[in-house]
């Protein structure tokens, strides 16, 4: 990950620019530059067709699914690639260890993540697909 200087009026002016804190400054800023959305590292050599679904605590993530969570002003994406969540090029197997792989301590990766399932258009936070 490469990092930039910027000065407080620009921090603000990009600050005000995100919708939600879902929106990273990279996104408002690929917004801005008419890049469009940013590619998912490793998704392409990772999540080819037809791979095994990822199952964690009874929830299926069919293959393909994009994983994201913003730390420290920055997002991190992930793809269910055969049977894993893969996170800058690691399996894991549970939402919580490629949360820790993330921050380097104790979290909980059903918090931590949000998904995108294949056949879906929207994000939505993983810890409300746990059945209770």
């Amino acid at each position: 990950m490469r990092t930039i200087e910027i000065d407080f009026d620009v921090y603000k002016a990009l600050t005000l620019k995100r919708e939600t804190e879902a929106v990273s400054y990279n996104d408002v800023l690929r917004e801005i530059l008419g890049l469009g959305p940013a590619p998912i590292p490793n998704a392409n050599a990772e999540a080819k067709p037809g791979g095994q679904p990822w199952v964690s605590k009874g929830v299926s993530f069919p293959h393909g699914t994009e994983f994201r969570s913003t730390y420290k002003g920055r997002e991190i994406t992930g793809v269910v690639a055969n049977g894993a969540l893969v996170v800058d090029g690691k399996r894991h197997n549970s939402p919580s260890s490629a949360a820790v792989a993330v921050t380097g301590t104790s979290v909980n990766g059903w918090l931590f993540w949000e998904c995108k399932m294949p056949s879906q258009s929207g994000w939505r936070a993983i810890s409300g697909l746990r059945k209770s």
